[in-house]
């Protein structure tokens, strides 16, 4: 069974005129991350491996879940192919970890994200917003073969502000 957490990066500032891969985190997405990072502690498998986007939003992301869940900095490990918004890339690099993880933990960007999801979960999600979070669960035993899994759990920060 394999195990993988999609990680949106959380909301991006758009004020100074840099490139895209060397946009910050907002105020706002700074406040998201962490209050989604704080939420999603119990829905963690106990071992997993972290990959992360190299853009600034996502690595600044992946260091505030990091920061709160008690996950050292140094394991992170950051990849260029995940710098993607197309799925089908996305989804080469799952199917391209290795099997001796089996919990996958990964920061990346839409409409890469939110196309997987809809791909390979069990039912479909609009939109996964800036820090959200979806659990998702494959009975295959090797990441090359995931088919459809199971949406195990959802955090948006919408459903902790209300």
């Amino acid at each position: 069974m394999k195990n993988l957490i999609l990680i949106r990066h959380a909301k991006s500032s758009w004020k100074a005129p840099l490139k895209d891969l060397d946009r910050p985190l907002s105020k706002r997405g700074i406040g998201d991350a962490h209050l989604t990072s704080h939420a999603v502690d119990r829905f963690l498998p106990k071992t997993f491996i972290v990959w992360s986007s190299p853009a600034r939003r996502a690595k600044e992301t992946a260091m505030i879940y990091a920061q709160n869940l008690a996950i050292p900095l140094e394991t992170i490990m950051y990849k260029e192919d995940l710098y993607t918004f197309d799925e089908s890339s996305l989804e080469n690099t799952i199917k391209n970890c290795e099997n001796k993880y089996d919990n996958l933990i990964l920061f990346g960007h839409n409409e890469a994200i939110t196309n997987f999801v809809n791909k390979f979960g069990d039912h479909y999600i609009d939109n996964v917003p800036t820090s959200g979070f979806v659990s998702l669960k494959f009975e295959e035993e090797d990441w090359k073969n995931i088919q459809r899994g199971k949406i195990v759990k959802t955090v948006f920060p919408s459903q902790l502000k209300s």
